[in-house]
């Protein structure tokens, strides 16, 4: 019988407890040890677990996986230290702060045999991928918008004011919807320009809590996201998931009174919207739009669940993850040229 891996989880926000969980349900995982430089409230079948504050105690329990949901800019150095220990490593996103620090993770995990996941949870979606696999049929060229705007208040304000000290909305939560738009159109994006403002008094000047950006790709297609965090964001069209195509156009459809607040509704889809462009000789279209309902949808704890059982299968089977982490350089690429765009005022070629 295979010996479950032993697991240290670093970093216990909303993502690192929830992945704690998912360690914890699954047999295939022995925690071994929660890490986080300070203390926090944990669930109850969490807190029997050996707690510290300190990484280095956590990585000298030799373990087989170390879990990384630590802010953006302690990911490299915890996840090259963990892999050159011997350790495989889950890492949440964005993977990097750099292009540079990312592609020196991907280069010790090459090097040392270790595997390294990046959380980019939507992959292990059946719903996302059914909205992928409906917008490959309708192009290219593609015209593909998304966002993610959070109005946010109280704690989550407060949580969404520290992220911003190291990464912005539209670099933490766009490289998920960049990763979907590279699937999509399975192109090279060549150009990408930012935008970016500082709508509260509450954050640095340096910072912007609400972005956007568009990209141009090598086949034509353009992609735009938006992203926003703070209690001044609007309730209205904060999740559109939406391609268009020559064939048509598949679109994301949310229950009506649903809050961006609700994590679970960052992910849900509930039902896709499949419009088919076809038309008849007197150019009436020749099918209605069809409701493709999306029944059964795993919640976000679920969804983890899901991302960690990859992770076990990953290095149990020996998985080949050089096409994983490459996207995930690729999409991080993308949104720190934006955010470069923003500074600098002008469209970044890539």
């Amino acid at each position: 019988m295979t010996s479950p891996l032993r697991t240290l989880v670093v970093g216990l926000g909303q993502m690192g407890r929830s992945h704690a969980l998912a360690y914890h349900r699954n047999p295939g995982f022995e925690l071994i040890g929660l890490v986080n430089r300070s203390p926090v409230s944990l669930p109850a079948e969490l807190r029997h677990y050996p707690f510290g504050e300190s990484f280095q105690a956590g990585l000298d329990a030799k373990p087989d996986l170390v879990s990384i949901s630590t802010y953006a800019e302690s990911h490299a150095d915890y996840a090259i230290a963990a892999m050159q220990a011997g350790a495989h490593v889950f890492v949440e996103k964005p993977l990097a702060p750099s292009v540079e620090d990312a592609k020196r993770m991907v280069e010790t995990a090459r090097r040392t045999g270790r595997k390294l996941v990046v959380g980019y949870i939507l992959r292990h979606h059946p719903s996302w991928r059914a909205f992928i696999e409906q917008a490959r049929t309708l192009g290219p060229p593609f015209v593909m918008r998304m966002n993610l705007n959070q109005q946010s208040s109280g704690p989550a304000w407060e949580i969404h004011k520290r992220l911003m000290r190291s990464t912005s909305p539209v670099v933490d939560c766009g490289v998920h919807y960049i990763d979907v738009m590279l699937q999509i159109t399975d192109s090279r994006p060549v150009q990408v320009r930012g935008m970016g403002v500082r709508l509260s008094p509450e954050i640095a000047d340096t910072q912007v809590n609400y972005g956007h950006l568009q990209i141009i790709f090598a086949d034509g297609s353009v992609g735009w996201y938006e992203a926003g965090w703070g209690p001044m964001m609007s309730e209205t069209a904060f999740f559109v998931k939406d391609v268009m195509g020559p064939r048509g156009a598949v679109s994301i459809i949310m229950d009506e009174g649903t809050s961006s607040a609700d994590i679970d509704a960052h992910t849900r889809t509930t039902r896709l919207r499949l419009h088919k462009a076809e038309r008849s000789a007197d150019g009436a279209f020749l099918a209605v739009d069809t409701m493709i309902p999306m029944d059964d949808e795993p919640d976000h704890q679920a969804l983890c669940e899901r991302e960690q059982q990859f992770v076990l299968e990953a290095i149990r089977h020996d998985v080949d993850l050089d096409a994983h982490m490459r996207d995930a350089v690729r999409s991080l690429a993308v949104v720190l040229a934006a955010e470069r765009s923003m500074r600098e005022h002008r469209a970044i070629d890539l």
